[in-house]
């Protein structure tokens, strides 16, 4: 087996925590994970970890076999950089992650532009609604909506997010057209579980020191389910600007309450300084501020 490619293996495990975590991370099999490990295991002579049906334990032996493949890791992907920023020409694989909506809807049809620009270029694109740590698991690029908390990372302004109520004719006829914020108790207000406490309708509640809108009858994780259930009526929701645009240019929605959205948060995108060079990194940061400009 590849023995760079096990010890990457081995310190996903570590730090995602399960090895079908980090299987899932180079898109190989549990199995397969497992035998990358067991190999180094045998070529070392000693167990890296121990494993029970809920939880692993690195041995004294793997806590400092850990330490120094990440060191390793780091040294070998500081001189792929140097020599891939010495090229030139964008090439390569390109590890991006986003949010599920932003990543599926918005990011998506970019990549396939950028991939056409740059033939050379290969794109592996995870979304997950959580904060990736891009250094560990081993992601060239992020792009991250809101304010950013301070780190040793690189973070590029792109555009800015800006968010939009809506509600359909069919349920603004049978409720009535909320004109100001007072109104929303007397409303559904569907949820969207991912908001954080300083977004969406939680945002609104803390800037006017009250509940918004009637326990939801539907809540979810996904916007597409939020928006499907907005347009059937069932209540308002509030969501991307750029997600529920099409709906209202169609008149399937009614966009409301203009002046009291929450205001518009910056897109950025978030990579670590070492890999800053990399041609294959910068166009395609660059690929991404020109087209989402406002």
């Amino acid at each position: 087996m590849d023995r760079l490619r096990s010890m990457e293996v081995f310190v996903a495990a570590v730090d995602l925590g399960s090895f079908t975590a980090a299987a899932n991370a180079f898109r190989i099999t549990p199995a397969m994970a497992s035998k990358h490990i067991t190999a180094l295991e045998k070529r070392l002579g000693s167990p890296l970890l121990t494993r029970t049906t809920r939880r692993q334990h690195l041995t004294e032996i793997g806590k400092k076999y850990y330490e120094n493949c990440k060191r390793i890791l780091e040294q070998v992907a500081s001189a792929e950089a140097g020599a891939e920023a010495m090229g030139g020409v964008p090439k390569g694989l390109l590890r991006v992650n986003a949010s599920i909506w932003f990543g599926s809807l918005i990011l998506a049809p970019l990549i396939c532009d950028y991939l056409k620009q740059y033939p050379e270029v290969n794109i592996q694109l995870s979304l997950a609604d959580r904060h990736v740590d891009i250094v560990d698991e081993g992601v060239d690029v992020a792009i991250r909506i809101g304010e950013l908390a301070d780190s040793s990372l690189i973070a590029r302004k792109l555009s800015m997010f800006e968010v939009a109520i809506c509600g359909s004719p069919e349920y603004l006829a049978r409720t009535g057209l909320p004109r100001s914020p007072d109104d929303l108790p007397s409303h559904q207000c569907l949820g969207f579980t991912n908001w954080r406490r300083q977004s969406g309708w939680k945002l609104m509640q803390s800037r006017l020191g009250r509940e918004i809108g009637q326990s939801p009858r539907f809540e979810s994780d996904n916007a597409q389910a939020l928006l499907a259930a907005a347009v059937n009526g069932i209540g308002i929701i509030m969501m991307p600007r750029e997600l529920v645009r099409p709906d209202i240019e169609a008149g399937r929605l009614t966009e409301l309450l203009k002046k009291h959205v929450p205001p518009a948060r910056p897109i950025h995108a978030v990579y670590a300084r070492a890999r800053q060079s990399l041609p294959k990194l910068t166009s395609f940061v660059d690929f991404l501020a020109e087209r989402l400009r406002t």
